[in-house]
């Protein structure tokens, strides 16, 4: 069987997902993490299931709503599993009546019944399967509990069901459902009750599909007939209006006969922390000192002292062996440069910061588990709406933090295409951890004191950017209509170490097979450009090929602080990976013994400089898988050109007010 998981955001669908497959999806703790549809293979090793975007309709407002329709519209599905969440079943099950209405099998899992027993909601679970006519099966999805029971419910067939007239829509509807009827034929599978109450609720998706068996017109003019008569019956302002109504009658028959609630004397401990991390005045300031913590412990407690641990096992240890293994077996000069000089010491410069890499993800994945990161995007929503944007555009820039490929793809989750614009083009400017080596680099030679601090400018830096460029775009080549804001918060929860070292090797694996692919590349591509020039091969680095090219581009960068086409090589090689410009100046920098490549640089930079050099790293042009996404989501070269442009542009600005500012105020 092939079975589709359906469900609203932050009811612990991927989690579900996660325990009935034995195989791991990304987990985040706000709406938007899933936004493509994911295939598993349940326990069996028989029945596949289908991970649907999370949503709040079968009529889609978003991209990753319209995934939903145009799956329910155009694939097969043998069965459907709706996962509710058993504290918020008032909302949860406006979904769940248009997903029995589908006319498939449905099972019910019912999650988080422990947090619905500490808000003293108690749940009838026999009274309502009865009442909705399918099995309800009550787990937690976060422990696994109960999912070997639901497991071995959805392998059971059901070629018989139980009827799923359970809401009465009136003699209007039923109407209409009959006149369709009369326009379909034996091809189509699909509930002709579902279409027509899909079609009056506005699902585009719907319309077009139908357009296959009647004419527009004919469609538009049933639509308008039944529009006019539900108006004129029952006085509300819309169809769609209507029938919302309806199930809302149903749904609270349905929770007052299978739903009691305990009295609760004292305040959920959720909202006592939400009382101060979403508060309008400390909610920010609680979010950066979050983030300092962090950074301190990813760049200065715990990270520094193990990648300067890594650093001497490559640069002592592992390059010798491989420097006596060479010779033993005769391997020529050019071969052993090769691999000691360029590859060894390439991709070596970007794996001694894996340790600080791991930190941070880790600590992200604490921050996403928790529950923490929903708050954020809703403390932000205050500043978001000044800008053109709101808060779940946030979200899509926290993702960013970690890589800008899964952030700009969360962007489908907004509903107008104007914000969705706004925020694919702006997530870049988000510190992904691609950057994070170049940091860590740097801090490490001029701001030993101040690593934590200096770190946390430069993301607050991408974050303001972006927040005055919203407002800039919005008014001006992007105008267009705004959305509301609806985010679910989920209770906080103590985080799981199996999920939490999901999440940080998810995240670090991205970065070990970059080293693999990209870096390793670049690393082979640079030391052959350093090698060979004008002049032949093994010439000196000032005469290799790379130093001609960034010799051309170092002069434009002179007024940033780093006019050097050692500099400027390494920039270039950035746009592939940002870590590979790591590789480029370990390469360039050639260390010799018994010096860091950190020390190298206090001799070719200053600290002003090394500062607007770490800004320009940020701001400067996206990396080519970040360039290709942009392409693949929005399907515009203009607006991938765009984005390359105006993140040059700004990056050269930014790095220009910081340097020659700085120098006026003494600081060169």
């Amino acid at each position: 069987m092939e079975i589709a998981l359906l469900g609203n955001p932050n009811t612990g669908k991927t989690s579900l997902f996660n325990n009935l497959t034995s195989s791991y999806e990304y987990v985040g703790n706000w709406s938007g993490v899933t936004v493509e549809k994911k295939v598993g293979l349940l326990k069996n090793k028989r029945d596949k299931l289908i991970d649907l975007p999370g949503i709040y309709t079968l009529s889609p407002l978003s991209k990753d709503e319209a995934v939903v329709s145009q799956f329910l519209l155009e694939d097969h599905v043998d069965k459907l599993l709706n996962i509710l969440d058993a504290s918020q079943l008032h909302r949860n099950l406006h979904l769940t009546i248009q997903i029995l209405e589908y006319g498939k099998p449905v099972d019910i899992c019912l999650n988080m019944v422990d947090v619905a027993k500490q808000r003293g909601i108690l749940i009838d679970i026999e009274k309502l399967s009865s009442l909705l006519g399918v099995k309800v099966t009550p787990v937690i999805a976060r422990s696994g509990k109960g999912c070997e029971q639901l497991s071995a419910t959805l392998s059971v067939s059901k070629d018989k069901y139980f009827n799923r007239n359970l809401v009465d829509y009136g003699k209007e509807i039923k109407e209409a459902i009959e006149k369709i009827q009369g326009f379909l034929h034996e091809n189509n599978s699909l509930s002709t009750k579902w279409l027509t109450l899909q079609l009056l609720e506005g699902n585009q998706y719907v319309k077009t599909y139908l357009k296959g068996y009647m004419e527009e017109e004919v469609l538009n003019n049933l639509m308008d007939d039944i529009e006019v008569k539900i108006k004129q019956s029952y006085k509300v302002k819309s169809v769609s209006q209507y029938i919302y109504r309806k199930r809302q009658e149903f749904i609270d028959h349905l929770l007052n006969n299978s739903v009691t609630r305990t009295h609760q004397s004292n305040i959920p401990l959720t909202d006592k922390i939400d009382r101060i991390v979403t508060n309008r005045i400390l909610g920010i300031p609680i979010f950066l000192f979050m983030m300092y913590i962090m950074f301190m412990l990813t760049f200065d407690w715990l990270g520094t002292p193990l990648s300067d641990l890594l650093d001497s096992l490559i640069s002592g240890p592992v390059t010798i062996g491989f420097e006596r293994l060479l010779s033993f077996f005769g391997v020529s000069v050019f071969i052993r440069d090769l691999i000691v000089d360029g590859i060894i010491a390439g991709v070596g410069g970007v794996l001694v910061f894996i340790p600080q890499m791991f930190i941070l993800f880790f600590f992200i994945a604490l921050l996403e588990d928790s529950g923490y990161m929903a708050r954020v995007a809703l403390v932000m929503d205050r500043i978001m709406d000044k800008v053109g944007l709101n808060g779940k555009a946030f979200i899509p820039m926290i993702i960013g933090f970690g890589c800008n490929v899964p952030g700009i793809m969360a962007a489908r989750t907004i509903e107008t295409p104007k914000e969705r614009l706004l925020t694919t083009l702006l997530t870049p400017l988000m510190s992904c951890s691609a950057r994070l080596p170049i940091y860590a680099l740097f801090v490490g030679a001029f701001f030993i004191k101040n690593k934590a601090i200096v770190v946390l400018s430069l993301y607050v830096l991408g974050i303001v950017l972006s927040l005055v460029l919203a407002r800039v775009f919005s008014k001006t080549i992007l105008k267009g209509e705004t959305s509301l804001f609806v985010i679910e918060l989920p209770p906080y929860r103590l985080p799981q170490g199996q999920a939490l070292w999901k999440s940080t090797w998810e995240k670090g694996k991205g970065f070990l097979r970059k080293a693999s692919t990209f870096i390793f590349a670049g690393s082979v591509l640079i030391w052959l450009l350093s090698y060979t020039g004008p002049g032949g091969l093994n010439v000196e680095m000032d005469k290799s090929f790379l130093s001609v090219i960034g010799g051309v581009i170092a002069p434009i960068l002179a007024p940033l602080g780093f006019g050097s086409w050692q500099a400027a090589s390494s920039l270039l090689t950035g746009f592939l990976a940002k870590e590979a410009i790591i590789s480029t100046m370990n390469i360039i920098y050639f260390v010799p013994d018994e010096a860091t490549l950190q020390g190298l640089l206090v001799s070719q930079y200053t600290p002003l400089a090394a500062y607007s050099f770490m800004v320009f790293i940020l701001l400067y042009i996206p990396c080519l898988a970040t360039t290709a996404t942009i392409y693949k989501e929005r399907g515009s070269k203009k607006w991938t050109i765009f984005s390359i442009i105006y993140s040059l542009t700004l990056a050269y600005i930014i790095s220009f007010l910081v340097y020659q500012g700085g120098r006026m105020f003494g600081l060169a």
